[in-house]
């Protein structure tokens, strides 16, 4: 059996749910098909939402061991049920996912949980059931990257193992100093695990501000987490008790774990779509080459998310879904702004946007920057905080801004004036005369604007 379709979207994370609940909103008849039981693919079951539950926890866990220093007694370490814990983390992860069912509901959004795959240019197949479309969205997402050397053992997580907060390990390995695994870094070592991060590279947080990652990297490691940088792994050894590493590089010796987190990295995640029978065809990379619309080879199929590469944000993801659909139903929306701002949630947060200073200067820009310590901010040291900066890249000649790097507590929540402001084509004046509430953190913005005209009196 056939069955003609409307509108069809294939994932239901933020940019599938996204292109389904906006495609609706315009008069389309939507079907969206997703292999889970709920809606939200991993940004909601597996990745953002459940991470930021046990990030919050972690924060509550360091401010409490930081109330001496404000005279509050805390007299030990508080005891750490991991069974109400994990309760609390899924019942936020129900509730959202409750929540978008009622809105597909609302939107008379067919759901169809099951395998999709192409079974020509404009039809796919779930299950028994063949689905003749007239427009399509690939929204598949990605899945964590797992080393083809390493061999299976329970002990060894990706990222959506550890999420699953199974127990907290007395020594812990994170290969990856990305934002994934020092975000589950920041959580484990608050958890009480002694954390060891490995990163081949010569930074955490690969392609952030060096500065900025410097800040970051002195607060893990007072916060007990041990970061090796310029370090790989060469072998991996389950034993019976432990998992043993092997660590060439910067730093050579033999690592003894309780459990292993891999945060290598993401791979987008479509291989069982069976690509070919629509006409399309995967980069060697596992993405999908779309235009700045999510418009693939193929005049009724559109591809969104990190289906479609980097960088894979669920943020990204949602605005190219809205796009997509509004395209595809006659519309004529922006195309996607090449400005998406990233966040790590770690203790303190790190968060940046557009470009930094090399790539400004690599791009044939005479850059320069200016920045704020956060030493200096009334706000942050009120809030018990400790080391931040601010820091805007700018045009030296037109004084437009070009970038913003922020770490600190809350940065991420800091990052969207930012973000307008580069997206306005706003200029330093524009940020320093606009008045910022006193005290407060957005008030570093401002500063770093008037340090770089040479208007600033608070340092």
């Amino acid at each position: 059996m056939t069955r003609k379709v409307d509108f069809l979207v294939i994932g239901a994370g933020p940019g599938g749910y996204a292109a389904a609940f906006r495609a609706a909103d315009l008069g389309r008849k939507v079907v969206l098909v997703d292999a889970r039981a709920t809606l939200g693919g991993v940004c909601l079951n597996e990745g953002c939402i459940p991470s930021k539950a046990l990030l919050h926890a972690a924060a509550i866990l360091h401010e409490m061991s930081e109330a001496k220093d404000w005279g509050i007694a805390v007299e030990e370490r508080p005891p750490i049920d991991l069974e109400r814990l994990r309760a609390r983390k899924d019942g936020i992860v129900t509730t959202l996912t409750g929540g978008l069912a009622g809105l597909a509901r609302r939107r008379k959004v067919e759901v169809i949980q099951g395998f999709a795959r192409f079974g020509g240019p404009d039809r796919v197949v779930v299950g028994d059931e063949e689905l003749q479309f007239a427009d399509c969205v690939i929204a598949t997402g990605s899945a964590p990257v797992r080393l083809p050397s390493w061999p299976e053992d329970s002990r060894i997580w990706d990222s959506t193992a550890a999420l699953e907060l199974r127990g907290v390990p007395d020594r812990l390995a994170v290969v990856g100093g990305g934002i994934i695994g020092l975000e589950m870094a920041t959580v484990y070592a608050a958890l009480g695990s002694a954390v060891t991060v490995v990163e081949l590279g010569p930074q955490i947080v690969p392609g952030a501000d060096g500065e900025a990652a410097s800040i970051l990297r002195a607060s893990l490691e007072a916060s007990g987490c041990r970061i090796l940088t310029d370090t790989r792994v060469t072998a991996i050894t389950p034993g019976k008790e432990t998992v043993g590493l092997e660590l060439s590089g910067a730093v050579e010796e033999h690592v003894e774990a309780d459990a292993v987190i891999q945060a290598v990295g993401r791979r987008a995640d479509a291989a069982a779509l069976d690509l070919a029978k629509a006409g399309l065809e995967a980069r060697a990379d596992g993405t999908l080459a779309v235009d700045p619309y999510g418009r693939t080879g193929k005049a009724n199929i559109y591809a969104i998310g990190d289906v479609t590469g980097g960088p894979m944000l669920a943020h990204r993801a949602t605005h190219q879904g809205k796009i997509a659909a509004e395209l595809a139903s006659g519309h004529h929306p922006a195309p996607l702004s090449a400005l998406i701002p990233s966040v790590a949630y770690t203790r303190p947060e790190l968060a940046w946007i557009g470009q930094s200073l090399d790539q400004a200067r690599a791009a044939g820009v005479k850059a320069r920057a200016a920045s704020f310590p956060w030493q200096a901010s009334g706000r942050n040291l009120t809030s018990g905080a400790g080391a931040g900066l601010t820091r805007l890249v700018y045009c030296e000649e037109s004084k437009r801004l070009l970038g913003a790097t922020l770490v600190g507590t809350n940065a991420g929540e800091l990052l969207s004036e930012l973000t307008l402001a580069i997206e306005m084509g706003a200029r330093l004046e524009d940020v320093a005369l606009t008045v910022h509430a006193h005290p407060t953190l957005s008030e570093t913005v401002a500063f770093a604007a008037e340090r770089a005209l040479g208007t600033l009196t608070d340092l």
